[in-house]
């Protein structure tokens, strides 16, 4: 902040003012998370339809960004104090220790290595890798995939670990989003598109798409979406845990789930117990 210089008359009333700002909490400034603040900045993705999307009017949409939004509200922030801040799977951690964002919900999968750079709440959904095939494909099992060609994103080792354990013969395709792996499939360029199910189910439910695909139901992994926030911040975890709970006991949870998931057929699972990750 830009302070300009203050006169000998108006130093008292300078000194009160900054003293009184620092003494107010601010959501995205590393506090406990117990609101009051302007803003609270939190971490989600940009580009992932039924999960985090910024919209083409600058809006924002999605089960993550629903969650997020209730949870804001359990801690004392109205959406319009929300700043959505885009946060790459690759910049989660150095985000949530920088402190550019409170928390995160983007699709943030809870495993060992992460919990040694950042604390976290939930799990809020346990999703699965699958596969997504057009409405009428006869592919039904992994083993389906020998002799097809199979779509993930570069850099994503979903499509190499069916490969490597279910289809040795499957023919692997790496593009740069999933957009593109979709777009393949409806054109029939592509036989199948494999990652968390949870995504899928959020790009075959776009209105362009709905009723061309199916998930094939495999849960070929578990996933265990969390919430992360800065190590250390066990006040934080503690707060959202409580709005995650209070999330599913009143029904906005599944309501979420139905409204994001829904046009896709998603068969979701249950809302997972705090705590209790799925191996």
């Amino acid at each position: 902040m830009k302070l300009r210089k203050a006169t000998a008359a108006s130093a008292t009333a300078l000194v009160f003012a900054l003293t009184a700002t620092a003494c107010g909490g601010n959501g995205d400034s590393g506090d406990s998370g117990s609101g009051g603040g302007d803003k609270i900045k939190i971490g989600i993705k940009y580009d992932q339809p039924g999960l985090g999307l910024k919209e083409p009017d600058g809006s924002f949409s999605g089960f993550d960004v629903d969650v997020a939004t209730y949870v804001a509200k359990e801690l004392g922030y109205k959406p319009d104090q929300i700043e959505w801040v885009e946060t790459k799977s690759a910049d989660r951690e150095n985000a949530l220790a920088r402190g550019d964002v409170k928390m995160i919900a983007a699709t943030y999968s809870i495993t060992d290595e992460r919990k040694q750079k950042v604390d976290f709440a939930g799990p809020y959904l346990l999703a699965h890798q699958d596969l997504l095939v057009k409405a009428d494909s006869d592919i039904k099992e992994g083993t389906d995939l020998n002799g097809k060609k199979l779509c993930s994103v570069a850099g994503s080792t979903s499509a190499q670990n069916v490969k490597d354990e279910i289809a040795p013969k499957a023919q692997l395709q790496r593009l740069g989003g999933y957009s593109e792996c979709i777009a393949g499939l409806q054109s029939g360029a592509l036989d199948a598109v494999t990652t968390d199910d949870s995504i899928l189910a959020g790009f075959a439910a776009q209105e362009q798409y709905k009723g061309q695909f199916k998930l094939t139901g495999l849960k070929l992994s578990n996933e265990n979406y969390g919430i992360g926030v800065k190590k250390g911040d066990t006040a934080t975890v503690n707060k959202i845990n409580d709005a995650l709970e209070k999330m599913v006991s009143d029904g906005a949870w599944e309501k979420a789930v139905k409204d994001n998931f829904g046009p896709a057929n998603y068969k979701n699972e249950p809302a997972p117990k705090i705590g209790q990750i799925v191996q």
